[in-house]
């Protein structure tokens, strides 16, 4: 068997890991809305995908007037992980990837995810996935800049001890990719066709190496990626 082509693998966490975007914007849309600003579903995750709360400050307050603060976020954290807690599932075939990738690389994977380490932990521990990921765990809320700046990625990498150019990371959004990219790692695009994810077109376009649809295919693809 030839040697495995990445010396780490690292995965976003939202649309990668968990299907959560759907209910983060379910939820968001929501106090929005109690704020004055009336948006669809559809129409929130076009704008937040991908995104924290506070990228988007100065639209929410320029479409309602009202200055997000901590207090506001705080509820809103609250409110979104009670509903994670309730109703977040993982993403298709991601519990037997996570295991067969975690085997192949001696435990050399990571999370690095845009969101807070709360959140990212919660989600893990509902599918099932956070034995695999404990202790390195990485997330935007604790570096300098978030995503779509590299940071995160760097320091996951720096975390595990590999060098970036040596990682394979996952992503389903324009942000991230465009953040794993930045870190000189190989970006992998996942882009199945439910709604919360950037297109195979926009991924592409950002330089990802390759696009796929189907989570249980991700081993084989990295497995045989000619680097």
């Amino acid at each position: 068997m030839s040697a495995f082509p990445f010396d780490a693998v690292l995965f976003d966490c939202d649309g990668v890991l968990v299907d959560s975007e759907t209910i983060t914007n379910t939820v968001l849309t929501a106090m929005l809305g109690e704020l004055g600003w009336q948006l669809g579903i559809d129409e929130a995750m076009s704008i937040f995908v991908g995104k924290t709360v506070m990228d988007e400050a100065p639209l929410i307050e320029a479409k309602t007037g009202v200055m997000i603060t901590p207090a506001w976020l705080e509820s809103f954290r609250e409110r979104r992980n009670a509903a994670l807690d309730r109703e977040v599932l993982a993403i298709e075939g991601i519990v037997a990837t996570v295991a067969d990738l975690h085997a192949r690389l001696d435990g050399k994977i990571a999370v690095a995810s845009g969101a807070d380490r709360f959140k990212i932990r919660l989600m893990l521990a509902k599918i099932g996935v956070l034995e695999y990921f404990d202790g390195h765990i990485f997330s935007g809320h604790e570096t300098a800049r978030n995503k779509p700046h590299p940071d995160v990625y760097l320091a996951a990498a720096a975390g595990l001890g590999v060098d970036p150019v040596r990682c394979a990371v996952v992503e389903d959004t324009v942000t991230g990719a465009t953040a794993g990219r930045a870190a000189g790692a190989t970006v992998f695009g996942y882009s199945p066709s439910e709604k919360g994810h950037s297109s195979k077109a926009a991924l592409r376009t950002v330089g990802v190496a390759d696009v796929f649809e189907q989570m249980e295919h991700l081993p084989t693809l990295l497995a045989g990626w000619q680097r």
